[in-house]
């Protein structure tokens, strides 16, 4: 958004969020005073500090009113993730604030731009950052350099950040979240759609519903839709909207061939409706990333009308914080760490292990994420985690929701049991870094450690890390 005389400030209600502090540092960029209200600090809302914003963690009123917030002149933007109840969010709400989500404020940012949006039930934050990647400070196809704007899921590992600021760009990279319907308040340019496995059914009720608002999303799109191939998704375009799919499979308007994984390095060929660009090399070498270079390939290839860039660019292409982050990677112990928290992204997680450590025991940390979740999937996370040869599991994490009776980690552990799968184990978080230094230790093989969830298993990694190296 452009700034605005009369808006001054704005509030973020749930700050940290990876989303929103996206959205903060944009609007902090472009000469906002921005304030926010999180529930724990975190090494995020402490950069965030750094640069500048105010944050207070206390959900205290008093604080809020000893900032002096101008009703007239300041925009509160919120998140689901901060209950209605909330001390800070009530007074705001009854002062008489201008209260948005935050996907309706990112929507009024992306109608200022050209948007390149990514949407799908797995792949969305690794495609997107891809994207965001080959189209800064690449070529266009008359020559001249360009960069691009974009607000990403997650931390690039090139940038160091979740979002990028070009404003002579006409172009914006968005992540398209559908949860809570959010991704309806885009306007595409151009989208991927990458997957519409059911997820959030506390919201969406049905397989049939979570599907049909990817349809919906589709009939958003000005320019074109590239859908993966063999989706059963039924797009709704406007006139003149060009259909396009991709594929790592078979033929498709886009898609990979002659796939080479050798000596830890995956190579392939990407084909386009007009050329071939040989030998592209993944920067970050796993197997489901070839699928995520081809969908975000095509849209900048869609834009930029050349692939030449696309070798050294996806070379060089470091990943995204959290998504099959290697952080130890000796001969006797690996450790990986990914966000996966659906039972098909923890398949394709276990799938890449598999394929990169054909001989090493794997031992998988879940931490489950959402009491609602764990319990629309219970029968799908059993099944994958008895594909480990070791399985440990963490209390759920609940975000923003209140427990459900019966629905708990041990839950899974008896399914799994039930489904004469492999028993996984119980263990508080606190006990989590000593338990698997105790297996590295005990092994009588190599082994490849795994930790997945969306909570806070991530505040643990580098205590992890840090003991597994010494083993």
């Amino acid at each position: 958004m452009k700034k605005s005389t009369d808006l001054q400030a704005i509030f973020f209600l749930g700050i940290g969020g990876i989303g929103m502090s996206a959205l903060a540092r944009y609007f902090h960029h472009n000469g906002y005073t921005v304030y926010g209200y999180d529930r724990t600090p975190s090494p995020l809302t402490r950069e965030l500090e750094e640069e500048g914003m105010m944050i207070d963690y206390s959900d205290s009123v008093e604080w809020l009113k000893g900032i002096e917030l101008e009703q007239q002149h300041t925009l509160v933007v919120r998140t689901p993730a901060v209950p209605e109840d909330s001390a800070i969010y009530t007074y705001l709400r009854e002062q008489g604030f201008d209260i948005r989500k935050r996907a309706e404020v990112l929507g009024l940012v992306t109608r200022e731009k050209k948007a390149l949006c990514v949407a799908g039930t797995h792949g969305k934050t690794t495609t997107s950052t891809m994207l965001a990647f080959l189209m800064a400070n690449g070529q266009k196809a008359n020559g001249e350099s360009d960069g691009v704007n974009a607000f990403l899921g997650g931390i690039s590992m090139n940038y160091d950040t979740n979002v990028l600021i070009d404003p002579q760009s006409e172009y914006v990279v968005v992540e398209a979240d559908e949860y809570d319907r959010s991704f309806h308040q885009l306007t595409p340019y151009i989208s991927v759609v990458t997957a519409v496995d059911p997820d959030h059914l506390d919201i969406y009720g049905t397989p049939e519903a979570y599907r049909d608002s990817f349809a919906h999303y589709t009939s958003l799109i000005t320019g074109a839709l590239v859908m993966k191939k063999g989706l059963a998704l039924q797009p709704r375009l406007q006139p003149g909207v060009k259909c396009y799919t991709y594929s790592t499979t078979e033929k498709a308007d886009f898609y990979a061939d002659n796939i080479r994984v050798a000596e830890g390095q995956i190579t392939f060929d990407f084909h386009t409706p007009e050329e071939t660009i040989t030998d592209i090399r993944l920067g970050v070498p796993v197997w489901v990333n070839i699928e995520n270079a081809v969908a975000a390939m095509s849209v900048a290839w869609l834009v930029k009308g050349n692939g030449e860039c696309f070798r050294e660019k996806m070379a060089s292409f470091r990943g995204v914080w959290r998504r099959f982050n290697i952080h130890v990677n000796t001969p006797e112990v690996a450790y990986i760490d990914d966000y996966a928290h659906h039972p098909q992204e923890i398949a394709t997680a276990i799938d890449s292990i598999r394929k990169l450590y054909p001989t090493r025991k794997l031992i998988g940390v879940f931490q489950p994420h959402l009491y609602t979740r764990t319990r629309d999937f219970a029968d799908g996370f059993a099944q994958v985690l008895s594909t480990l040869d070791e399985a440990i599991l963490l209390p759920i994490y609940p975000a923003r929701e209140l427990p459900i009776p019966g629905v708990d980690s041990q839950m899974l552990v008896r399914l799994m049991a039930d489904g004469e799968g492999r028993k996984a184990d119980m263990v508080e978080k606190k006990d989590l870094v000593a338990e698997l230094k105790r297996r590295a230790a005990e092994s009588q093989e190599p082994v490849v450690i795994l930790t997945v969830g969306a909570g806070d298993i991530d505040r643990l990694v580098p205590a992890i890390a840090e003991g597994l190296k010494n083993e």
